[in-house]
């Protein structure tokens, strides 16, 4: 009977490793690779170095609204929001109400956007952007969980660690600056209403840029 325990409880254990399912004592939190991002449900935690190696985790900023950007410092549609200061002015409007704004570059070696440490502060110092921190996901695993598809791919966390807002920037798919006068800013729509205590009236919008430059699998 012992024998027959043993068996069983091994062929158990192999069941779990071919499935892939964490067994206890799994260490390996750093990301929630077994969910996917959806809104009005927990969004899936992750942690992430800065270019200059800090780690972030998401984990950290409970109790606070976040933003997520999803970046490629070289899009044209990102540059539209950069050159003319209307992404720095958000970023500068909103910390100062407490909101962490992190960007994401899931951009892999090689491709567009994904650039060595030294550039990237120095296009940060340029563009004198004021996010909280610039991530690297250069193997594109967090920007799959949260299937950002475009730069900018804007989403925004609440307190309780809820996605309350996933897409585009604004309405105005374009590259043109002029554009961003009388567009409708869904990230400042759904940031004023929620901190105001009211409900989002825009939760989910067509993201627009360029294609987050994934590695190939």
């Amino acid at each position: 009977m012992k024998r027959i325990s043993i068996v069983l409880v091994t062929m158990v254990l192999i069941s779990f490793a071919a499935n892939g399912l964490a067994l206890a004592g799994d260490t390996d939190h750093k990301t929630s690779k077994d969910k996917q991002a959806k809104i009005g449900e927990a969004t899936p935690l992750f942690t992430l170095a800065d270019y200059d190696g800090k780690e972030y985790s998401l984990q950290d900023f409970q109790g606070k609204y976040v933003v997520l950007e999803w970046t490629n410092m070289d899009c044209p549609f990102v540059k539209k929001h950069y050159k003319s200061g209307n992404m720095q002015k958000l970023q500068k409007k909103y910390a100062q109400e407490g909101v962490v704004w992190l960007r994401v570059c899931s951009s892999a070696p090689g491709q567009q956007g994904h650039f060595e440490a030294k550039m990237i502060a120095n296009r940060i110092k340029t563009d004198k952007a004021m996010a909280a921190a610039y991530l690297i996901d250069e193997k594109g695993t967090v920007g799959r969980i949260y299937a950002a598809k475009t730069t900018p791919h804007m989403f925004v966390i609440d307190p309780k660690g809820v996605l309350i807002y996933a897409g585009g920037i604004d309405d105005k798919p374009s590259t043109n600056t002029a554009d961003i006068d009388g567009a409708t800013n869904y990230v400042s729509q759904c940031l004023d209403a929620a901190m105001n205590g009211e409900p989002v009236k825009t939760k989910t919008s067509t993201p627009y840029g360029c294609a987050v430059k994934y590695a190939k699998k």
